[in-house]
């Protein structure tokens, strides 16, 4: 992988979020990029849900991608002198369901996460009563061990909220950092970024993603950080992100990253 740094630069960075494609957003993708703009945000980060043969309802369809990569291309040209906009994908890490052309398009670069173990979408409100049914632990192990796999897959740049099974607030017994150790082990192997998303905010955990706890160990291991808002509404953008990149500071990250056709680029916090 290729890394450039840009010294002594600071720039607002937003590398998450959402459009109208994903059937669970609201607002029009210029509106989006105009919001942006209005926040002072430098970079600009297009991420919507990739098309894949399961879990439809959620996502785009192959036959939107044209439209979707096309706008981006639109607003890029339009805003170019007020904002930069990247062209990304966030991708479900289901084995077997993962459209290869969306891995291998020209495109800045690829979020990949897990919403489902053993096809439970445990982040949809719609199953949470399956928590009642399972151990704690055994789900947080499951999960963590989705995350490693999707690491070992080498096809994506960004590991996105990396915890969020703790979405609706259950906590495993066992140490967190014990139980996600292999995942971060192997995500640094990938040479891949973790995301601090500040979506976890306006969910029922009321706290970013990844745990402070799950930051310190990718300190420790050296791994990069970006940001993203996850945003699926255009007042999502850039929500909490003071508070975000003060924890990254706090834990001691003195820099965070961004991708221009899969290059990560370092720049200072």
């Amino acid at each position: 992988m290729i890394i450039y740094t840009l010294k002594g630069t600071k720039l607002k960075i937003d590398l998450h979020n959402h459009t109208l494609l994903c059937n669970h957003a609201t607002g029009t993708m210029q509106e989006y990029v105009e919001y942006a703009i209005n926040k002072h945000i430098d970079i600009f980060g297009f991420s919507d849900h990739a098309p894949m043969d399961f879990d439809t309802k959620y996502r785009m369809s192959m036959a939107q991608t044209k439209e979707y990569e096309d706008e981006i291309q639109r607003l890029q040209k339009k805003y170019a002198n007020q904002i930069k906009i990247l062209k990304a994908y966030e991708v479900d890490y289901i084995s077997g369901h993962i459209e290869e052309s969306i891995v291998k398009s020209d495109i800045d670069y690829l979020i990949g996460y897990v919403h489902f173990i053993d096809k439970w979408g445990f982040d949809n409100p719609e199953f949470i009563g399956e928590y009642k049914n399972r151990d704690i632990d055994k789900i947080y192990q499951e999960y963590f061990e989705a995350i490693e796999s999707m690491a070992k897959s080498r096809l994506f740049n960004i590991v996105g909220h990396i915890d969020l099974i703790k979405v609706f607030n259950h906590h495993p017994k066992g140490d967190i950092k014990k139980i996600a150790l292999n995942a971060i082990k192997e995500i640094k192997k990938a040479g891949m970024a973790v995301e601090i998303n500040s979506a976890g905010y306006r969910k029922p955990v009321k706290e970013q993603y990844p745990s402070k706890q799950i930051l310190e160990l990718c300190f420790e291991y050296d791994i990069p950080i970006c940001f993203g808002s996850d945003a699926h509404k255009i007042e999502d953008i850039s929500y909490k992100s003071d508070k975000t990149k003060e924890l990254a500071k706090h834990i001691g990250y003195s820099s965070e990253v961004y991708f221009e056709k899969k290059t990560m680029i370092f720049k200072e916090l």
